[in-house]
């Protein structure tokens, strides 16, 4: 596999590097030094978010018919490259990456042309509703009712771990249309508006304790809301089929990119961090042998996306590769957030919730500035061989379609 750049690829970054230095406001960098995960207040989110819509950068994935800005796999690499250099806030992925590939390939016209412009543009802001209380890895044991009554189905169940949820206008739901005996053949994908009667969100507080406005994660409760058949996506007990299809972009994304940052700013802390010798910690031969190893798990991924998404390029669909890429990248995610907290060590403690500096408290923080958020990123980490399916399930899955076990 070739891994050089044509001058061409060389002159994209540049100009990717130079948009990005023009576009990535004062206020956006700092709000982004300082917290935890990269999820800022929903003026923030959206004003950067519609900053790449105008560029015409917000669907990079998408193909030019719906929109797209046609980049190569190359193109698309290297532009996800920079945006984690810049440390950029993230693109909210339930509508553009998720929700749309969908809608592409299953919903009806009038789905499409009613929503697609939205998401492409960001003015329409989505949430994902598939986990339920007692039904989060074991998706297919999903009870949120979805009982037909004329043109309408009436929704009744909720939804848990919804990110942003508080934000969204719109939500794609795994429903249960009928009791079947096979649990998967009843699930059908529904789109619902967040402004119907009978629909309540609900914050789930987490351990990093976020401030007000910054709450990541709820609850979202459906009592007898009325939803239109039409925004059924695809045939009705199809929906199974439907969610695995999305979590393959849910789970297939690029993570190298991110970690390959992530350990940058790990050395950079390790430079100002003083070891128990009194020299700076990137010295120490055990911390350096630590992100030695570090390094050569994120090559490694990194050579296994590029091969992954180069057969995307020629139409191939990602299947259970995404389930590797997942694992391995949610655990790389969660090591590189331990040895940040290794490396700012007592300054990690006692923890702010948030450094956010317009919402913190005017008490002096301890600590240096780079240290603020590094126990809440540890923390809210936890979470992410979790999330999109556990990745005990992603280990059956690959034993099951990559090794015939």
């Amino acid at each position: 596999m070739d891994l050089s750049f044509s001058p061409e690829d060389e002159a994209f970054r540049l100009d990717v590097r130079n948009w990005i230095s023009a576009e990535y406001d004062e206020d956006l960098r700092r709000a982004m030094s300082q917290t935890k995960n990269g999820y800022l207040d929903k003026s923030r989110l959206l004003r950067w978010q519609q900053k790449l819509a105008s560029k015409g950068w917000l669907a990079v994935d998408w193909p030019e018919e719906y929109g797209g800005p046609g980049f190569t796999a190359t193109q698309r690499y290297i532009f996800g490259e920079e945006m984690a250099a810049a440390n950029v806030p993230p693109t909210i992925p339930f509508g553009v990456r998720m929700c749309a590939p969908v809608l592409m390939a299953f919903g009806s016209d009038e789905q499409k042309a009613e929503h697609l412009p939205h998401m492409r543009n960001a003015t329409r802001w989505w949430c994902q509703g598939y986990s339920e209380p007692g039904s989060g890895s074991d998706l297919a044991a999903l009870q949120m009712r979805a009982d037909r009554d004329g043109d309408d189905y009436i929704l009744n169940g909720s939804k848990i771990w919804t990110t942003l949820a508080q934000h969204a206008d719109w939500i794609f739901c795994l429903v249960r249309t009928s009791q079947e005996q096979k649990r998967q053949d009843g699930i059908s994908f529904v789109l619902v508006d967040m402004t119907t009667p009978g629909i309540s969100v609900r914050p789930l507080p987490t351990l990093e304790g976020p401030l007000e406005g910054l709450q990541e994660i709820n609850q979202v409760f459906f009592d007898n809301v009325r939803v239109p058949v039409k925004n059924r996506v695809g045939e009705e007990g199809k929906g199974w089929t439907y969610a695995k299809y999305l979590l393959e972009f849910e789970r297939g994304n690029a993570y190298a990119p991110g970690l390959k940052a992530a350990l940058k700013k790990v050395k950079t802390i390790a430079t100002k961090t003083l070891a128990d010798d009194g020299r700076p910690l990137i010295q120490d031969a055990e911390f350096r042998r630590k992100l030695a190893d570090m390094q050569i798990q994120i090559d490694s991924l990194n050579a296994t996306e590029l091969l992954a998404f180069a057969g995307r390029e020629s139409g191939a669909r990602m299947g259970a590769i995404s389930s590797m890429l997942k694992c391995q990248g949610s655990e790389t995610q969660q090591a590189i957030t331990e040895l940040a907290l290794e490396a700012v060590g007592i300054n990690a403690s006692p923890y702010v919730g948030d450094g956010l500096v317009e919402q913190a408290s005017n008490e002096m923080k301890p600590g240096a500035d780079y240290a603020w958020p590094v126990a809440g990123s540890y923390f809210n980490y936890r979470k992410t061989s979790i999330y999109a399916g556990s990745n005990e399930i992603q280990h059956n899955i690959m034993a099951k379609a990559i090794l015939g076990l």
